[in-house]
């Protein structure tokens, strides 16, 4: 009981220690997202994803509100803006279930676009790369590589899956069932900014723009495979210069617009202390009582065969589960003194952090907005694009750092 006592205090202490931390490297990169936001780079990667995003929801016409606000609803999520992707997405589903006849019953639109958003592909881990580098790293950045291999993988993996399972689960035949008003969420409205954004997302760069973007990201694959070791230390400074030299290029007032992302920066650091102080003690508890113990060691004998070592397994379950309980683990995994940020295990876990999306989570909040009670495949190929995730996650992670 002595061990736990200190085990709660240490996990409590730690936790502050490493909000306060992670204060000014948030601030950094929300700093630097702002003056690209502001430069319209959402807008850029909007335009250049549609042509592609045509042809994924043919059930949706392409000049429907739903395809602008499922375009930058994605778009925000490979950028790590997590806070604009939301009403993005939320707006993304009013609209899907204006075309929905089966009223309670997920669209195949619906079903893809959730799978699709539960493991977006994501450029820039801004989160996991700030506590990263809060945790002592000597190369914070060094995810970027395995999160895009994963991320890729994992989408790939998700519209396969839900363009397979919507054969297994057929919409209903006959008369659409009808939800009382009543019975709908209310969501905010989309602020003015994110309405215009909305409308400019609605055109579209020529095919062969789109498609030869589209097939470049592609080619970074081997790229990140066989030389993401030597890349990973030029990524932080090439990216202050990119987004700054591009917020110049774009006319933005580049000093206000970083310091109005900086101060969310800063508000998102402290909002996080509550939530770490709450996770940290409890893993602290269950790791200095022995029970992480009995869990994880019978599980590690198999699923260390697959080099997915016992200390990544509780990041590995609860991170479809919990986007809350999954930071303050990562967070324990590489503060930890054997562990580290640099090791195989820190990788891999932010590797995982980065690349995966807390799946019940985004269900629940985005189906419950238009009181969708009958998802159909919808789980299923969200969950089977996490257990993906983990795997070409594992596979990454096991060829650069293992």
């Amino acid at each position: 009981m002595e061990a736990l006592a200190e085990g709660m205090i240490k996990a409590a202490e730690g936790s502050v220690e490493l909000a306060i931390g992670l204060v000014g490297v948030m601030a950094l990169f929300l700093g630097l997202m702002k003056v690209a936001e502001a430069g319209g780079l959402l807008v850029i990667i909007a335009r250049t994803v549609r042509p592609l995003m045509v042809r994924l929801f043919p059930e949706v016409p392409a000049d429907h509100p739903a395809m602008g606000a499922i375009i930058l609803n994605m778009s925000a999520n490979a950028l790590g803006l997590g806070n604009a992707a939301t009403p993005f997405g939320i707006r993304a589903m009013q609209e899907l279930d204006g075309l929905n006849r089966h009223k309670g019953t997920a669209t195949n639109a619906m079903a893809l676009f959730l799978a699709i958003n539960t493991s977006s592909v994501t450029l820039l881990p801004t989160g996991v790369i700030a506590l990263r580098a809060a945790a002592g790293s000597t190369d914070p950045a060094g995810i970027l590589p395995t999160t895009l291999f994963a991320t890729i993988c994992s989408t790939a993996i998700a519209i396969f899956m839900a363009k397979t399972c919507q054969r297994w689960f057929p919409m209903p035949v006959g008369g659409s069932e009808v939800v009382p008003e009543s019975g709908k969420v209310e969501v905010d409205e989309l602020s003015e900014e994110n309405k215009e954004l909305e409308s400019h997302a609605g055109e579209a760069y020529p095919a062969w723009v789109s498609y030869s973007v589209l097939l470049g990201i592609a080619a970074l694959i081997p790229l990140t495979v066989f030389y993401g070791r030597a890349i990973a230390p030029w990524i932080i400074p090439g990216l202050m210069v990119v987004l700054l030299g591009f917020g110049v290029l774009r006319k933005v007032r580049v000093y206000e617009a970083f310091v109005e992302g900086a101060k969310d920066g800063f508000n998102v650091a402290l909002r996080i202390i509550p939530y770490l102080v709450a996770i940290l003690v409890a893993v602290g508890m269950f790791r200095a009582s022995g029970a992480m113990d009995l869990v994880i060691q019978p599980l590690s004998k198999i699923t260390g065969l697959v080099n997915l070592p016992a200390e990544a397994l509780p990041m590995a379950l609860l991170r479809p589960l919990s986007g809350s309980g999954a930071y303050g683990v990562l967070a324990s995994i590489i503060n930890d003194p054997s562990i580290g940020p640099d090791s195989y295990t820190g990788y891999l876990v932010s590797t995982i952090q980065g690349s995966t999306e807390t799946t019940f989570y985004v269900l629940a909040v985005y189906f419950g907005a238009v009181n969708i009670r009958r998802i159909r495949h919808a789980l299923v190929a969200a969950l089977t694009a996490d257990v993906m995730g983990i795997a070409a996650a594992v596979a990454i992670c096991s060829y650069l750092y293992g």
